[in-house]
């Protein structure tokens, strides 16, 4: 099989889809032959790529608007992918938010709430829906993959809340993969560094350094991400990659500290 059509005939959904990297993801799963749904909270940027991306690889593309941190949205999504397609072959959790980088004492409650709420929250409340739907579809099983983020690993400066959540993203994807097992469900997670999109455009420009500098990182093209996540997701589900990390060579993750 190759990686053209790998995803033939098989339903993803990717949660923040419509831009970005998940954009990117996105497009390179339609390219693998996937029917894919994508989810965001605005109307207007999840039609606008659905158009752009259904144009680009003739592939089918659903755009459902949901906001990933509210229980009733996340189910009402799962419920309208299984009565339009039967069943969930591939979940991305992708979706996710940051927020000012400032000293920790200087960020409000309500800060540390919407990034836990997209970022960690939001991916519990879509493995749990997801976990429902693949155990009980026929054949039974599927994948889950979790955006973890270099923060999963290491942190910068000034991220705490984006760091904690990325680090417990690691243990539900651990846990996911546990559980999971009886149900033919494999987990995995891929933590990228520096994936060229709206929000590094920042990173050629300086960003802080753990020793204080600032300092230009190179970023690598968002298409890099999805074929890796198409390698992930064309593995038969007895094989797991259980973490991938995918970075810019030269970006100083590697020996920071």
């Amino acid at each position: 099989m190759t990686k053209e059509d790998s995803g033939r005939g098989k339903i993803a959904l990717v949660t923040g889809g419509g831009t970005g990297v998940g954009k990117a993801i996105t497009s390179a799963l339609l390219g693998a032959g996937y029917t894919v749904v994508i989810s965001g909270r605005r109307r207007d940027v999840l039609d606008e790529a659905a158009r752009a991306l259904a144009g680009e690889t003739r592939g089918t593309v659903k755009a459902i608007t949901a906001d990933v941190s509210d229980p009733d949205s996340v189910a009402a999504l799962f419920e309208a992918i299984k009565s339009e397609f039967g069943r969930l072959d591939l979940l991305v959790n992708n979706a996710g938010v940051n927020v000012p980088n400032i000293p920790m004492e200087e960020l409000t409650f309500d800060h540390w709430n919407a990034i836990v709420g997209a970022n960690l929250t939001g991916v519990f409340l879509c493995t749990q829906q997801a976990m429902k739907l693949m155990k009980a579809q026929s054949p039974r099983g599927g994948r889950i993959i979790n955006n973890g983020s270099i923060s999963a690993q290491t942190p910068r400066p000034y991220s705490a809340p984006y760091t904690a959540t990325k680090h417990a993203v690691t243990g539900l994807t651990k846990s996911t993969a546990l559980d999971g097992r009886p149900f033919d469900i494999a987990c995995g997670q891929i933590d990228i560094g520096n994936a060229t999109t709206e929000m590094t455009s920042k990173m050629a420009a300086g960003v802080l350094q753990a020793n204080g500098e600032t300092a230009s990182e190179p970023t690598i093209p968002a298409h890099y991400i999805g074929d890796a996540v198409v390698h992930m997701a064309s593995l038969p589900l007895e094989a797991n990659v259980l973490t991938m990390t995918i970075m810019a060579t030269k970006m100083p993750l590697v020996g920071r500290g």
